[in-house]
């Protein structure tokens, strides 16, 4: 089992990246899949999550309105578009996979992590 995250980097305030998990060594249609994140001196923190299904998707409140997950399956890749960007999104940024998902994820549900991307947000 692998998830490969990619897209991180640094970005001036305002600014847009798009995060992307390639997925392996599962069945990935049947995961929800999630983003969360980490900044220095704090606990990770669920940002989004899309169901195993697609059909509903669900946001940490400070991003809502920004950032957008979305997933395709025949490529078993999950994104994460990011945009209006603020310094407070700092952080590394993990994805993960949860079997059967069907609500928001909690890290306890998660079944697989990835190794995480930094995302530097400069003001």
């Amino acid at each position: 089992v692998q998830l490969q995250a990619s897209g991180g980097g640094l970005v001036q305030a305002g600014g847009s990246l798009r995060l992307s998990c390639a997925a392996s060594g599962f069945t990935f249609s049947s995961y929800a899949m999630g983003w969360f994140r980490q900044a220095p001196g704090k606990e990770r923190e669920f940002v989004a999550v899309i169901t195993w299904r697609g059909e509903s998707t669900y946001y940490k409140d400070s991003v809502k309105g920004r950032f957008t997950i979305s997933r395709d399956n025949a490529k078993k890749t999950v994104y994460l578009q990011m945009n209006s960007l603020k310094p407070e999104d700092t952080a590394v940024y993990y994805c993960a996979a949860n079997k059967w998902g069907s609500g928001t994820m909690r890290e306890r549900e998660v079944d697989y992590w990835g190794q995480g991307t930094q995302v530097t947000v400069s003001s």
